[in-house]
C-alpha cells in the first residue's frame, strides 16, 4: 500500500512538471488584430474626407494642415496645392515620422492624389496606423484645378441597361483569414499588416470596371450603398450589398465575407470603396476597390456623388 502511494505522488508530480512546461496555446493573429482595430477607429469611422475648398480655406487664414500630396514628382512640378509636400507612396509612414514635430503642429494631415481614390487608400492606413487625424481631398488635384482634371474622361453610362434590382442573400458565415506575422499583440499585427499594404501598392488593390462587369461571377461583389439605392437604381448583377456604417464588424456580417475569394467593394466614386477596401486588406481579405465607382459603369442614373465639373473649383496652384 506504501509503494502504490509513493507511485501515484510519483505520477501526481511528473503530471505537474509537464503541465507547467507545456507551451501556452498559440495566439490567433486576427483575434489579437480584429479587437485593436475595433478598439480603435474601426470601420464605421474609417472614412475621412475634405474638399478642396476645406482645404483652400484651412491655407487662407493659416497654414493648419500638413498636406502631402502622393502623386509622381514630375507631376507635382506641374502643379500642386500650395505648401503641399511631395512624398512617395512607398515613403508614407518614414515621412510621418521623421517629420512627427511639423506634423503634430498642424491640425490635421490631408492626403492629396490624382482622383482621391489612391489617397483615400493611403489615408485608410494612415488613420489604422494611428493618424487618425488624416484626411483624404475629395476628387484628388481633379477638384483643385481643371488642368489636372482625370474624371471627365473616366465616366460612363456602358452598364446602364445591365443593372439587376433584386436583392442577393449575402453569404453565411464562414472562417476568417489565417495570419502569419510573426507578431504577438495587436499593436504589433496591425502595424506589420499596414506595412505590407502599403508595400503591394494601390494598383495591386484596385480593378477597372469593365474587368469586372465582363465577368461578375469570378468576384465576390459588393456594393457599398444604402439598400433602398442597391435595389433602384440597381447594381452589377449578382453583387451583395453591405449597408455603409452596419457592417463588416465581428458583431454583424464581418464573417459573412470569403476568405478563398477576391472580393471587389463598388461605391458612388470609388474613393469610399477605397476606404473600405484598405481596412479589408489590412484584415487579411482579397479585397480591391473598383475604380471610379459607380460613374464608370452608369453615371448618368448615379442615386448620389455623380461627378461633373462643378466639382472643379479652379483655385490656384504652385509649380516647381
Amino acid at each position: 500500500m506504501k509503494k502504490t502511494k509513493i507511485l501515484l505522488i510519483s505520477m501526481l508530480s511528473m503530471l505537474v512538471v509537464v503541465s507547467s512546461c507545456k507551451k501556452e496555446d498559440p495566439i490567433v493573429e486576427f483575434d489579437e488584430l480584429i479587437s485593436t482595430v475595433e478598439a480603435g477607429i474601426g470601420i464605421a469611422n474609417i472614412t475621412n474626407y475634405i474638399t478642396a475648398e476645406g482645404v483652400k480655406t484651412a491655407n487662407t487664414a493659416s497654414q493648419t494642415s500638413y498636406i502631402i500630396d502622393i502623386r509622381g514628382a514630375s507631376d507635382f512640378a506641374d502643379g500642386h496645392v500650395p505648401n503641399a509636400v511631395n512624398v512617395a507612396w512607398g515613403d508614407l509612414l518614414t515621412h510621418l515620422e521623421e517629420n512627427a514635430t511639423a506634423v503634430e503642429a498642424m491640425d490635421d494631415i490631408v492626403i492629396v492624389c490624382y482622383s482621391g481614390q489612391s489617397a483615400a487608400f493611403a489615408t485608410a492606413l494612415l488613420r489604422l496606423a494611428g493618424y487618425e487625424n488624416c484626411k483624404s481631398m475629395k476628387f484628388g488635384m481633379t477638384s483643385w484645378h481643371s488642368d489636372f482634371d482625370s474624371w471627365s474622361g473616366n465616366i460612363s453610362n456602358y452598364f446602364a441597361s445591365f443593372l439587376e434590382t433584386t436583392e442577393n442573400a449575402i453569404g453565411e458565415e464562414g472562417e476568417y483569414p489565417e495570419l502569419s506575422t510573426g507578431k504577438e499583440t495587436g499593436d504589433e499585427i496591425l502595424m506589420e499588416r499596414i506595412q505590407a499594404i502599403f508595400d503591394e501598392g494601390f494598383s495591386a488593390n484596385a480593378i477597372g470596371a469593365s474587368t469586372v462587369t465582363d465577368a461578375p461571377t469570378n468576384y465576390y461583389v459588393i456594393n457599398y450603398w444604402p439598400n433602398a439605392q442597391y435595389l433602384d437604381p440597381g447594381h452589377i448583377p449578382g453583387a451583395y450589398n453591405y449597408v455603409p456604417g452596419s457592417s463588416f464588424t465581428t458583431t454583424t456580417n464581418l464573417k459573412t465575407l470569403p476568405t478563398d475569394e477576391t472580393i471587389v467593394v463598388y461605391c458612388y466614386t470609388g474613393q469610399t470603396s477605397a476606404y473600405v477596401s484598405a481596412f479589408l486588406n489590412v484584415l487579411g481579405y482579397d479585397a480591391k476597390t473598383l475604380k471610379f465607382g459607380a460613374n464608370a459603369m452608369f453615371h448618368d442614373d448615379m442615386p448620389a456623388s455623380a461627378f461633373g465639373t462643378g466639382a472643379i473649383m479652379d483655385y490656384d496652384y504652385e509649380t516647381k
